[in-house]
C-alpha cells in the first residue's frame, strides 16, 4: 500500500469521525431544546425542583412536567404544583393530603417533611397536577435557558456543522 493510499485512509476516518461528531453535537442540542419547547404545545409547564422537601419521590434539579387541570378532580396522594402566595410567585411541588372542594382548597405535604403545610393552598394557587419527573435535567435545561447557556448551545451548533464541514472535505479528498 503506498503512503499516499494510507493518507487518503486516515483522511477519511478523520472524516467521518468529523463528522458523525458533529452531527451528534448538533442532534444532542435539538434534543434538549425541543424538551424545552415542544411540551408547551400540548399544555404542559416544566420546572425545575430546587428543594428536597419531595425526596427521594423527586430529588433536587430534577424536570417536572406540570400539566393543567381542574383543582376538583385532583384526588389525594396526588402531586401538585402550586404558588406559595399569588404574591410571591414562589412555586412548591407537594403531594396532596385532602382536596376540600367546598372550601376549595387543598391539604399538602412534602413527602420529605414530617408533617402536613400549616396553610391550605387555595384553588387559586393551584398550577397543575405533576405528570412526569425527569431527575437530573431540571438543572440542565435550567443552565441551557440562561445567557450563557443559549451562547453555549448555539456555539455547540456551530461546532457541529464546522465539523461535518471538516469531515466532508476530508471525505473527498
Amino acid at each position: 500500500m503506498s503512503a499516499g493510499n494510507r493518507r487518503g485512509k486516515k483522511k477519511s476516518i478523520v472524516g467521518r469521525i468529523c463528522g458523525v461528531t458533529g452531527t451528534m453535537l448538533i442532534v444532542a442540542v435539538i434534543v434538549l431544546c425541543s424538551l424545552l419547547v415542544f411540551p408547551e404545545f400540548f399544555g404542559f409547564r416544566m420546572y425545575n425542583v430546587i428543594s428536597g422537601s419531595m425526596e427521594p419521590e423527586i430529588r433536587v434539579g430534577s424536570l417536572i412536567y406540570v400539566q393543567s387541570t381542574e383543582p376538583e378532580g385532583i384526588e389525594e396522594k396526588d402531586i401538585i404544583a402550586f404558588f406559595s402566595s399569588v404574591e410571591d410567585g414562589s412555586i412548591i411541588t407537594h403531594r396532596v393530603v385532602k382536596n376540600s372542594v367546598v372550601s376549595g382548597t387543598f391539604t399538602t405535604k412534602g413527602d420529605a417533611n414530617s408533617s402536613e403545610d400549616p396553610t391550605p393552598v387555595p384553588y387559586d394557587n393551584f398550577i397543575g397536577k405533576v405528570v412526569l419527573t425527569i431527575p437530573y435535567l431540571g438543572e440542565v435545561l435550567t443552565i441551557m435557558t440562561s445567557f450563557y447557556g443559549k451562547i453555549g448551545a448555539a456555539s455547540l451548533i456551530l461546532l457541529g456543522a464546522v465539523l461535518n464541514l471538516i469531515g466532508s472535505r476530508l471525505k473527498e479528498r
